[in-house]
């Protein structure tokens, strides 16, 4: 069931489903959520159980704004706290140590846990009504709350949700209430925020090791990162060189974001010289389009078997119509989707890698 997210009485409803242990579609800036309690353990397994996904795959926890986060964390170094400062709410998300005893489910039985807090007005609004139903300060300290005595109240405290994105585990991101709908069925009740402004997942910085490491690219860059706090931003690689390995983080494995077909990623000369030789080949194919091609180069495509989409050429569109152009290729039946490389920007490191993802 979709639900209009702009209404109040939507976010009741909403904030109803949460506090009685049940799932949610609920609309980011990046992509869409399938949101629970952190803290219910039995809720979080939902997600799990929903999206197919291995219990030990963290899931990120999304809060009302940054006095949730001692709620979570035990240790928050200053240069968080200034990358708190700078972008939240937005697509950012921490990784910090866990306090013990919080959210065991949704971090997968790992030590850190990754926290961000939304910017969509939509969860916005549903995070603060489930702060003791919008009746305890936003910016009160949870340690000074006693949540004992809450539990036995309706309207009881809930910090943070949990919330991976709306879809079977390894697939395509979904950026509109209705790819929600059609990941999960009717039965599921999703707010509708329109489609996602971001369009891919959230930058994740990991804060655990004294400096800042980018575990995933998104919108908020490095360059950002360290104009934020001043500290230059390690690589996944760089942590060879550290003593441990990188937390597990969510949307970090190899093969991730991937549609139901084929991806291959390809340079504008391979692109052009493919299409020449499938123009050449033309009947040997049947008679429905088969292979999608989605690129910033102009081509002239001369085979019916081509389905055509111009990709943006500015970084951030590209990226907030991603997820949603690979959907449409789906629902279209094609079995081979070719796709223009990224260019080697920084601000395309976001889109470059769920391509990468994709295709592995």
């Amino acid at each position: 069931m979709i639900l209009p997210g702009e209404a109040s009485d939507a976010i009741t409803t909403a904030a109803r489903c949460i506090r009685a242990g049940g799932l949610l579609g609920l609309p980011t800036e990046t992509v869409y959520g399938l949101a629970a309690n952190a803290d219910d353990d039995a809720a979080v397994a939902q997600i799990f159980k929903a999206k197919g996904r291995p219990a030990d795959h963290p899931l990120i926890v999304h809060v009302a704004d940054a006095s949730a986060v001692a709620h979570y964390a035990s240790e928050m170094p200053a240069f968080a706290r200034q990358l708190m400062q700078t972008f939240w709410p937005g697509p950012l998300t921490l990784i910090l140590p866990r306090r013990p005893g919080v959210a065991n489910a949704a971090v997968g039985g790992n030590p850190t846990i990754g926290l961000r807090c939304p910017s969509h007005p939509v969860a916005q609004a549903l995070l603060k009504a489930l702060i003791n139903g919008g009746q305890i300060p936003i910016n009160l300290h949870p340690e000074n709350i006693a949540e004992k005595q809450l539990e036995s109240d309706p309207n009881y405290l809930v910090w943070g949700l949990a919330a991976p994105s709306a879809n079977q585990f390894g697939r395509v991101s979904p950026t509109t209430a209705a790819h929600v709908q059609g990941e999960f069925g009717d039965d599921l009740l999703i707010l509708d925020g329109g489609a996602c402004s971001v369009g891919i997942e959230s930058t994740i910085i990991d804060c655990t090791r004294g400096a800042p490491v980018l575990l995933r690219p998104g919108a908020i860059t490095a360059a950002q990162v360290l104009a934020a706090c001043g500290l230059k931003v390690l690589s996944k690689e760089a942590l060879q060189t550290l003593d441990a390995p990188a937390p597990k983080a969510s949307g970090t494995l190899e093969s991730h974001y991937a549609p139901r077909a084929t991806v291959r990623l390809m340079t504008a000369q391979e692109l052009q010289t493919a299409l020449k030789l499938l123009a050449s080949n033309a009947g040997a194919l049947g008679a429905n389009p088969t292979i999608a091609l989605y690129s910033r180069s102009a081509f002239a495509v001369k085979t019916p078997h081509v389905l055509f989409r111009r990709m943006p050429g500015d970084a951030a569109a590209a990226a907030q119509e991603l997820f949603a152009a690979l959907r449409a290729f789906d629902a279209q039946g094609v079995k081979l989707i070719w796709i223009e490389t990224p260019p080697a920007a920084a601000d395309w490191d976001g889109v470059r890698d769920r391509l990468a993802r994709a295709a592995s």
